[in-house]
């Protein structure tokens, strides 16, 4: 059996390219019998941007909601919030104490705001070792990540081989389980979809606002009787990833052929986001009116995941002289 490891941020609620590019690929690899999976919401990494109290709760309430309407399984997968397994954080501290401040400094999180320093406070410069201790506390053997997300892996095992050369093999190495062909899910503008640059498809709005994002996708300005191209289009992108083949071949004959407008697209878009994911999104509402329903679902497995921690930390701090 392989002990495979992922989290996500509590940043807000997962928009349509987490879901298909993180939540659902590590719900379907859970459910595999020769799996054991460890499916957590990062919300203490989610403490280096938000800073609102309720705000933070609400988002991982929601993020936490999101796992559960797609059917992760809380009996069968350890599924648990960060914040509440404290022994990470020693572990942190551990691997800080054997990390070069120089590596630390080559980290993607940190370079990209080295310009603007006033941006960039210790929580954010010191995340990658949360991040090892995430997956190091745990003895986990795998960690699917995106092709931008390989460092990640690479601060974990040298940290982990750093230790192991000062003192003695304590740690599980982790190998990252990058798939080549995960696709980049475009935002309404054709940018990857991130919540950052502000372009990303909530699927569990109300309709109303669902299909005011999905209105939202930026086209080309073509006429209503003209041919389009559905390579090009942000629309016919997105609809592809959800449809069927039969209703691709459909949207495809209709745009080549004219008279079929990009109103009519999204349209086709919303109503298929709105059937394809009718028990996800009800799921989803009942769970937010329910929270202590959500608390509990995790309950299960933040009992289950300190078990683990606090394995691997004794046999930390046996090995450090703690």
């Amino acid at each position: 059996m392989s002990r495979i490891l992922t989290g996500i941020q509590s940043t807000g609620t997962p928009h349509l390219g987490n879901l298909l590019g993180a939540i659902v690929p590590a719900i379907e690899m859970s459910n595999k019998s020769e799996n054991e999976a460890f499916l957590f919401i990062a919300d203490l990494h989610s403490f280096t941007q938000i800073k609102n109290p309720t705000e933070l709760k609400e988002n991982t309430l929601s993020t936490a909601a999101t796992w559960l309407s797609f059917g992760v399984d809380v009996h069968k997968t350890v599924f648990y919030r960060q914040s509440q397994i404290p022994e990470v954080t020693e572990l942190m501290w551990y691997l800080l104490c054997l990390f070069p401040y120089s590596r630390l400094s080559l980290a993607h999180g940190f370079k990209d705001k080295a310009d603007r320093l006033g941006d960039v406070n210790g929580g954010l410069f010191t995340y990658p070792m949360l991040m090892a201790a995430d997956i190091l506390i745990y003895d986990a053997e795998f960690v699917p990540v995106g092709k931008d997300q390989e460092q990640h892996i690479e601060f974990t095992r040298d940290v982990a081989s750093r230790f192991h050369a000062q003192f003695k093999e304590t740690f599980v190495i982790p190998e990252g389980l990058v798939n080549e062909n995960t696709k980049i899910i475009p935002g309404t503008d054709g940018q990857k979809m991130s919540k950052s640059r502000n372009n990303f498809i909530n699927i569990f709005l109300p309709d109303k606002q669902l299909r005011k994002q999905i209105m939202s996708i930026q086209t080309d300005s073509k006429e209503l009787e003209e041919p389009k191209d559905p390579a090009t289009c942000n629309v016919f992108a997105l609809y592809k990833l959800l449809a069927t083949d039969e209703q691709i071949q459909n949207m495809t004959e209709l745009y080549v052929n004219g008279g079929y407008g990009y109103g009519h697209a999204k349209q086709a878009l919303f109503d298929l986001i709105v059937e394809k994911y009718k028990n996800q999104r009800e799921r989803y509402w009942y769970l937010m009116e329910h929270p202590e329903e959500i608390i509990a679902a995790l309950k299960i497995g933040e009992d289950k995941a300190r078990k683990y921690a606090k394995t691997v930390l004794e046999r930390v701090r046996a090995t450090v002289g703690y």
